[in-house]
């Protein structure tokens, strides 16, 4: 057990270690308690008030107040002298009897930022709120990924391995071919799939803001900045994926401090002091070639081991065209549209294409026929004018070819037709029809095969 004097000076310990002044009386106003922060805020020290009412030494304190109606006050406003500052009041109770009143103050500076700190936690707050309400969060998994195609099942095959891994991923394809598709699959199959995926397309921003989308900036870092700052994707990313899309058109400057962080996991923003600790997954994309880049002084070459820990490349759509019939269906089953009638031609016409925009271009191609159609049957002329003009543009030339073709076939039948007719479908008359025509004997049966000539 401890004695009375035991249990005072442990009082007084933790009273000493509270940073705000505390001012403690008994039942008739005497000050008994005043901490070192008290007198630091107010000015008095111990040797002037301990002992003494605290009405004769504070004249107009309100404390005694307190141990009259038992009612607590907050938020009071004290000057004295050149010090201000503001008091909570509360009473000391003890068997339902009130035997004391206490009093807390702060200094106004330090209630000035804390309201500063206030205002600026509300605004963040805000900020995230919106930044979240906003966000592009990963929708897309594997199953989403439409195609049997060995190239491509074989890219999927590397993504899922390297999903459950903290490894950046670098994805390289043409434009169209998908690349942020598997960027938020391998993020909804790895262990962050609770946490953000947040995208970013370096090419559409101007370099100009995108260091400040990128770490966010400090209020008050330039002109116009908003107030409150705003917070950077990396901060929002923190603990998620952030998709540095056509990182190839990242600025060298800015190059220099997205590689500052994936080595040291700390950024600062901009107009910052400090240095914030910060737990991302970098998967990259682009559809340049960072080689020729690099050689040209264009691209950091020690960012780019650093992003390249595994390298993706999705094959564009031409390379894939085997594929074409169930990206098309997926597309109908996506939007829930009733599978209309596709004219043999027009599948034709949808495998001969070169798609150079990939399969984006294969999706708008075949939003645009749905809706010239307005049937069930989509035909030629309901899709898009780049690929009508392509295929009209080969099916001159092919159909010149083709009746130059077709003529010479029809010629050599009818000519072969008209000799077995004089000499006879025995194998001595097609020995003297070949002798008619000029040929040989096994010439005549190939060319008879060849034009379906019965025997």
């Amino acid at each position: 057990m401890y004695t009375d004097s035991q249990k005072v000076g442990w009082l007084e310990g933790i009273i000493e270690a509270v940073h705000d002044g505390i001012l403690v009386i008994d039942r008739n106003g005497v000050v008994r308690l005043i901490n070192e922060e008290y007198s630091k805020i107010t000015g008095v020290e111990k040797d002037q008030i301990i002992g003494r009412p605290l009405i004769e030494v504070r004249p107009g304190a309100l404390l005694p107040s307190v141990l009259r109606d038992g009612k607590t006050r907050e938020g009071i406003f004290r000057k004295e002298k050149s010090k201000e500052y503001v008091v909570d009041m509360a009473p000391i109770c003890s068997q339902n009897e009130i035997i004391g009143a206490v009093s807390i103050c702060k200094s106004i500076s330090e209630v000035y930022e804390l309201t500063k700190e206030l205002k600026r936690s509300k605004t963040r707050l805000k900020q995230l709120e919106k930044a979240f309400g906003n966000l592009h969060q990963a929708k897309y998994s594997f199953s989403n990924i439409v195609g049997n195609n060995e190239s491509l099942k074989k890219v999927v095959d590397q993504a899922k391995k390297v999903a459950a891994s903290d490894l950046n991923v670098f994805i390289t394809g043409e434009s169209g071919t998908g690349k942020e598709l598997f960027a938020q699959a391998i993020h909804n199959e790895s262990k962050r799939r609770n946490d953000p995926f947040v995208p970013i397309n370096c090419a559409a921003i101007p370099s100009s803001l995108l260091e400040s989308e990128l770490f966010g900036y400090e209020e008050g870092a330039f002109t116009n900045s908003k107030d409150g700052g705003k917070i950077g994707l990396f901060e929002l990313a923190n603990h998620g994926t952030l998709f540095l899309d056509e990182i190839g058109d990242m600025p060298l400057n800015l190059q220099g401090k997205l590689l500052r962080v994936l080595q040291e996991g700390t950024f600062r923003k901009i107009g910052g002091l400090t240095e914030q600790k910060v737990d991302v997954r970098i998967i990259a994309a682009t559809n340049k070639n960072l080689l020729n880049m690099i050689q040209k002084n264009h691209f950091r070459e020690d960012l780019f081991y650093r992003i390249n820990a595994v390298h993706l490349r999705i094959p564009p759509l031409r390379e894939r065209k085997n594929d074409i019939s169930s990206i098309i269906l997926s597309i109908f089953e996506k939007q829930n549209w009733k599978l209309p009638i596709i004219s043999q031609d027009v599948m034709q016409i949808l495998q001969a294409y070169d798609w150079p925009g990939n399969i984006r271009e294969l999706k708008n191609a075949i939003h645009y026929a749905v809706n010239m159609s307005q049937q069930n049957e989509i035909r030629f002329d309901h899709l898009p004018e780049t690929i009508k003009k392509q295929f009209s543009n080969n099916q001159t030339q092919k159909a010149s070819s083709l009746s130059l073709d077709h003529l010479i076939r029809e010629t050599e039948r009818k000519a072969i037709m008209n000799a077995l007719k004089i000499t006879g479908l025995s194998v001595e008359g097609k020995k003297k029809a070949a002798t008619l025509l000029g040929i040989s004997l096994a010439s005549l049966y190939n060319k008879m095969k060849k034009l379906n000539i019965a025997p």
